[in-house]
C-alpha cells in the first residue's frame, strides 16, 4: 500500500493555518506557527543529530506563498522570510499526527529557555 497523498491543501490566511486532507480520510489543520518552528529545513533542523534550533517569536507568522515541488511536496514561504523548508507529503502527515506531542514539547522548551512565542 502506498503512502497517503494530499487531496486538498487550503491556506486559511485569516486564522494562520494550513489544512491538509489526505486520500485515506486523514485531515489536519496545522497552525502556520507550528509549521514554521518545525520546518524541515537545515536552518531549523540543523545538519546532524542534536543540532536542531529552537525558533521563538513566531506566534503571528503566516504563509505568504505555497509552491508545489513536483508531485511529492510543497515549499512553504513564510512572511518572516523563511522559505527553505520543503514539506513532503510524509512530513505534513507526520506533523499532523504528532502535533499533540510536538507542540507541547516546543512550548515547554521555550519556557525552559526563558523564551516566548512573541519575541
Amino acid at each position: 500500500m502506498s503512502n497517503p497523498r494530499p487531496i486538498d491543501i487550503i491556506h486559511h490566511r485569516a486564522s494562520h493555518a494550513l489544512e491538509v486532507a489526505f486520500d485515506n480520510g486523514e485531515r489536519y489543520t496545522l497552525p502556520c506557527e507550528y509549521l514554521r518552528v518545525e520546518s524541515p529545513s537545515a536552518e531549523v533542523q540543523g545538519h546532524g543529530p542534536g543540532q536542531r534550533v529552537l525558533v521563538p517569536g513566531k506566534r503571528n507568522v503566516n504563509i505568504a506563498k505555497i509552491e508545489p515541488i513536483g508531485n511529492y511536496a510543497v515549499a512553504l514561504h513564510f512572511d518572516d522570510g523563511h522559505a527553505s523548508g520543503i514539506y513532503s507529503w510524509t512530513t505534513l502527515r507526520e506533523l499532523g499526527q504528532e502535533y499533540d506531542v510536538r507542540w507541547p514539547a516546543y512550548l515547554a522548551e521555550l519556557q525552559a529557555r526563558g523564551l516566548d512565542r512573541d519575541r
